[in-house]
């Protein structure tokens, strides 16, 4: 039964609207929040909301560089009770990575007790840390308390927070920032301060100085863990122009001499943000797998300092060659990208160039320095009033102090007495007796005119853009002096090199050169046993199994299999397993299905080419470089469907095609009748009424066709012009002595 509405239940303060543009107006309200307020970083101070109001509590806590330390777990409560709303965790977690100084340039929280290494470990919960400001942090800080910059309140309006800090540093580029946010994100490698500040200085002499000359001074970023820049100049230059590009960053490393040719190398830096731990496992994994062969060895025996040592397999591998082989297959190098999408005046998210950043910064000091200016000003024209005064009252010292005993509104009196403002009449009140002592005439004046010069060089500066440029020159120049090569880990940490070619390291001058012999059983278990041995050996095999390939090798050779799915797969003779035991299943080293069996196993031969072929008499000739196969799944070459499999892989060794069917007939045309091509299921070979293809084999025709007849001996028919057609056709009947398992060899 349904019920009409009641008019009088309706909220007037109801509004319909679509829900595609309610949900499109608070999804826009959440992504400018996460971009404004959460994931980028300022331009003008280079911090998140968090990281100023972590700094800002700190200095509210007078958590000075040169005093006590207090909790972390105090601190990040602070932040949280009083500016951030948000977890604990989360302000704890930002706060102990500005003391990582693997993490950050020039470390802005000073921690004491374990805020995380550079393997990856976590810090320790935030009631066991303590922590204070570093005189990096207490530079961005300066002038808060002289109006430099806005204030707003805070989430719920009983305190108050600054919306940026002065910064006397470009703090955005000095320690970097990364970010995601809703559609966007960020992430800016951290440079040198001294650097930094030559850039500002050139930029205050030349506004419209060129990109080249600011990458002159500022040549690439300055990573806290050192490493080397192997980035060609013209691509930095073009990723400072366009504020996005990548940046290569290799490890640093030295070759240590152990006696009698031996050597190692030894890791001494590695790459910004790589963790130490992961970065030996996957060196160890890459020595398992055996991808680089001349890798005999990887330890870490680092302590406060970085040490891996990577030991060779042979003392005659060149260093160079090896490195440039790990920086392939491990994090030894790696790529950092850059974006620098910043909000600009706080507002505006823009991707910016080097130049832009800095002219951000500048025009931020140059507001700080007007500001602070001014609120100097107002402090001096205060003063100045309170002096004048006290002169007064030092002139009539006597009548004032009468005045003041006899009175009963002092205040009045003396401002009409002696013409006084409420402000001096009120200093002259709220003046303590031991103050007398120091009334002299010639200070408070001393004082008074020392005021009135200050006051006037202020309005000077204030009246005077290219004063105010000066003055803000200075001021870099002092913080390059303070935060310069005497700074501590002031100077240069990461490294310029060229990159020069790293050409392909043919796997010959990686693997020592050793004679091998392949055995492969027919379940699919192979090894490599040491040496050339007897073929006709008897071997040992699992109960059930017994010997299908062997053949001579060397350690450098790759082997090609081939499955009845048509697949190619390719091994290195250098990976299999040892001769001792039964060795390992194939399928453990590639990707061959269960159901599928092995049609051949054989050396590859650059530049040789194959006849392949499938049970259902389709095949063509594929170069047999075209095969080889750089992953574990292998490289699809033949096609084949249904109950269809890959039946033939030989090597082309004459002008003609021999093919047998499992009907015993046998079909002889000229090779060029086939195509050559990369994959596909091919052209008919032999044409046949049941069965299917046997074999099929090429030769020299002049030489004859050869083949074992059952006593194990070798036939050669010569006259085969009975046998001779066209491809495609149905052939005759075998030669008498033809084997009877229809196979050529």
């Amino acid at each position: 039964m349904s019920q009409e509405t009641d008019p009088s239940d309706i909220d007037l303060h109801e509004v319909a609207e679509p829900l595609r543009r309610a949900i499109g107006e608070r999804y826009l309200t959440y992504a400018l929040s996460t971009i404004m307020h959460r994931a980028l970083p300022d331009a003008r101070d280079g911090l998140k909301p968090v990281h100023r109001r972590i700094l800002y509590a700190m200095r509210e806590l007078k958590l000075a560089s040169d005093g006590g330390f207090r909790k972390s777990a105090k601190i990040s409560g602070d932040v949280m009770g009083n500016y951030h709303p948000h977890g604990d965790a989360a302000i704890y977690d930002a706060m102990a990575r500005l003391a990582q100084d693997f993490n950050v340039r020039y470390p802005l929280v000073d921690g004491q007790g374990n805020f995380g290494n550079i393997d990856g470990d976590n810090p320790a919960a935030s009631r066991y840390t303590e922590a204070r400001m570093t005189a990096a942090a207490e530079a961005l800080l300066e002038g808060l308390n002289e109006n430099a910059v806005n204030f707003r309140e805070n989430y719920d309006g009983t305190l108050t927070e600054p919306e940026v800090l002065p910064a006397t540093y470009p703090n955005l580029l000095a320690n970097g920032s990364s970010g995601i946010a809703v559609g966007m994100a960020t992430n800016i490698p951290p440079h040198n301060i001294a650097e930094l500040c030559d850039a500002c200085l050139h930029l205050i002499k030349t506004p419209d100085a060129r990109d080249d000359t600011l990458v002159n001074l500022v040549p690439g970023p300055d990573f806290p863990t050192g490493g080397i820049i192997v980035e060609p100049r013209e691509s930095i230059l073009e990723t400072y122009r366009t504020g996005r590009g990548s940046f290569r960053l290799r490890c640093k490393y030295v070759v240590e001499e152990l006696g009698r040719g031996q050597w190692q190398i030894v890791v001494t830096e590695i790459p910004y943000q790589v963790q130490k731990s992961k970065l030996i496992e996957k060196l160890a994994e890459v020595i398992q797998n055996k991808k680089v062969p001349i890798l005999a060895d990887v330890r870490d025996e680092s302590a406060d300092d970085v040490r891996i040592i990577l030991e060779p397999k042979s003392k005659n591998v060149v260093p160079d060659v090896l490195m440039n082989t790990l920086y392939r297959v491990s994090d030894l190098e790696v790529r950092f990208s850059m974006n620098m999408n910043v909000l600009i005046d706080g507002l505006t998210p823009k991707v910016c160039s080097l130049k832009e950043v800095l002219r951000a910064f500048l025009d931020h000091r140059r507001e700080i320095l007007i500001r602070r200016s001014k609120h100097r000003l107002e402090k001096i024209d205060h003063r100045l009033e309170v002096l004048e005064g006290y002169i007064v009252a030092f002139l009539n010292l006597d009548r004032v102090i009468e005045i003041i005993r006899y009175e009963d509104d002092p205040r009045a009196v003396m401002m009409a007495e002696f013409e006084l403002s409420e402000v001096q009449a009120d200093a002259i009140l709220n003046m303590r007796l031991r103050s007398l002592r120091k009334l002299e005439e010639l200070e408070l004046k001393k004082e008074h005119d020392e005021l009135l010069q200050e006051r006037e060089g202020l309005e000077e500066l204030l009246a005077d853009e290219d004063l105010q440029w000066s003055r803000i020159a200075e001021q870099m120049k002092e913080t390059k002096k303070k935060f310069g090569r005497d700074y501590e880990g002031g100077a240069r940490r990461t490294q310029f090199a060229e990159a020069g070619e790293v050409e392909d390291v043919p796997i010959e001058a990686m693997i020592e050169r050793e004679p091998i012999t392949v055995v492969c059983s027919q379940m699919g278990w192979i090894r490599a046993m040491s040496g050339h041995i007897d073929l006709n050996r008897e071997l040992k095999f699992k109960d059930g199994d017994g010997p299908r390939f062997a053949f001579h090798a060397e350690t450098t050779d790759r082997l090609l299999l081939l499955g009845t799915n048509g697949r190619f797969y390719t091994m290195g003779a250098s990976t299999l397993p040892g001769g001792r035991g039964m060795g390992e299943p194939l399928r453990l080293m590639v990707d061959l299905p269960n159901e599928c069996e092995i049609v051949d196993l054989f050396i590859h031969e650059p530049g040789r080419k194959l006849l392949v072929a499938s049970s259902a008499g389709d095949g063509f000739i594929v170069p047999e470089d075209d095969v080889v196969a750089q992953t574990r799944t292998g490289k699809q070459v033949l096609n084949v469907r249904g109950d269809v499999v890959a039946k033939v892989c030989r090597p082309i060794k004459g002008d003609h095609v021999a093919a047998v069917g499992e009907n015993r007939k046998v079909l002889v045309f000229p090779i060029e009748e086939l195509p050559e091509m990369g994959r596909g299921k091919g052209v008919r070979l032999q044409k046949y009424k049941d069965g299917g293809l046997s074999d099929a084999t090429t030769f020299v025709l002049e030489q004859g066709l050869s083949w074992l007849d059952p006593a194990g001996r070798t036939r050669t028919e010569t006259e085969l012009a009975e046998w001779s057609g066209k491809r495609a056709s149905a052939g005759r009947m075998a030669p008498r002595g033809f084997p009877r398992d229809n196979k050529f060899n």
